[in-house]
């Protein structure tokens, strides 16, 4: 089974992009949300991923499979409408550890998260300077919710 333990934090200023190392544009929609299971189909710059994950804040179960582009295309086209966001998502390292900031468009634009991927739920983190409110856990701030979000959350 796969893993996930992630946390997540509200980005606090423009520091972060002297050092980001690439970026990649995506777009998400939800196929499913359920009792805090959702079903994701992702069409970024270097393919397509089916997602699912179960319910939990920092650590949760995640399940994610390769899928045609034109699949997920089409997904998104005619099953996520309504349900779909898009991002531009930044790869930052700081420490020993690789930061992806997510700066949302649209409806969301304003709205920038940093999330850290763990080995561990209790891997000692060292914050960048740039990150704000940890939001960890705050369904709020799940991508989602924020699917169905008019405008950012108020943190």
């Amino acid at each position: 089974m796969g893993i996930e333990i992630e946390r997540r934090f509200l980005v606090a200023g423009d520091d972060w992009r002297g050092q980001a190392l690439g970026r990649q544009r995506l777009v998400q929609g939800y196929l499913a949300r359920e009792d805090g299971v959702v079903v994701r189909v992702r069409l970024a710059d270097a393919g397509a991923r089916l997602t699912i994950k179960g319910p939990g804040g920092l650590s949760r179960a995640e399940y994610e499979y390769e899928i045609p582009r034109d699949d997920a295309q089409t997904m998104l086209e005619t099953l996520c409408r309504g349900r779909a966001l898009a991002k531009t998502r930044h790869t930052v390292p700081h420490g020993a550890l690789r930061w992806e900031v997510d700066v949302f468009e649209g409806v969301l634009a304003g709205l920038v998260i940093a999330e850290v991927e763990l080995p561990a739920p209790d891997h000692p983190v060292a914050l960048p300077p740039w990150v704000g409110a940890e939001i960890t856990g705050d369904g709020r701030y799940a991508n989602a919710a924020l699917v169905s979000a008019s405008a950012p959350p108020e943190g």
